[in-house]
């Protein structure tokens, strides 16, 4: 298959380009922004220029996508290159593939109409960021940049880490392909969904209201993860002369995956 091309800058290739990029029609000056998609063809919002369909044409005078210019690339800005993006996205999703076939397939709550994929990642201040869907969780998922190593991450610590929307509450893990990520839990299980197609839409719209001051006032949980881990603390410096406690029913559904005290399980 042949690559996308369009006009203007990096000599047409869109490997050059990042999924966040903001295309600009030469001959109308429409203007493409994958964070908004293209209502008219019923592209999903969180959709990049290169991953808009062959036949996609411009929506106000039909010139075809190779006709398009960058406008800005806040991605490339970033410095989080689309080849580092899909290196690690590829290797978070073998790692859950793999999982999923040694040792969540007869899980009884898992939802054996999805499978796993990664949707809408894209640089946030030099990191890939995006949606891990999975037949028995929805994550918001931090990726380290280039150059970074976080093979050095506590399993099961916790950070709050800011976005426009308010403050959420992400957890470390390692995992053996892709290494050293956070977490954001967001769905568990997935039972109400009824396709992976609306899972996707789901994710995707995660994305996007992810980056919307307005939505600040409904999600800005530091007063409530501080004072959970504060809790957390002081029940943990509690329990440390107690007897060891018998597998939690959670340790049990997930076919071993709960990695112990002080440590994150992979949902």
């Amino acid at each position: 298959m042949t690559a996308p091309r369009f006009e203007g800058s990096y000599l047409g290739a869109a490997d050059r380009i990042s999924p966040a990029a903001i295309m600009e029609c030469k001959i109308c000056w429409t203007v493409y922004d994958p964070a908004e998609g293209d209502d008219f063809r019923q592209i999903l919002p969180g959709t990049p220029f290169a991953a808009l369909p062959g036949d996609w044409t411009c929506p106000t005078c039909d010139a075809p996508r190779d006709q398009f210019m960058v406008r800005e690339d806040p991605g490339a800005q970033d410095g989080c290159s689309p080849a580092h993006i899909a290196h690690l996205t590829e290797a978070l999703t073998a790692d859950f593939r793999e999982i999923w076939h040694a040792k969540m397939r007869d899980v009884p709550l898992v939802n054996k109409s999805l499978h796993v994929e990664a949707v809408g990642f894209a640089p946030h201040q030099g990191r890939p960021l995006g949606v891990l869907v999975a037949p028995w969780f929805m994550n918001l998922i931090l990726l380290p940049a280039e150059g970074e190593d976080w093979s050095d991450l506590v399993p099961g610590a916790k950070e709050a880490i800011d976005f426009p929307s308010g403050s959420y509450e992400f957890i470390h893990n390692v995992r053996p392909m892709v290494g050293g990520y956070k977490a954001c839990s967001l769905f568990s299980p997935m039972s109400d969904f009824a396709s992976q197609m609306q899972a996707v839409e789901v994710a995707r719209a995660v994305m996007a209201e992810l980056f919307k001051a307005e939505n600040r006032a409904e999600t800005d949980r530091t007063a409530e993860i501080r004072a959970t881990r504060e809790a957390e603390l002081a029940a943990a410096e509690a329990a440390e002369a107690a007897p060891p406690a018998e597998p939690t029913r959670r340790a049990v559904i997930s076919a071993g995956l709960a990695q112990g005290p002080g440590r994150a399980s992979d949902e």
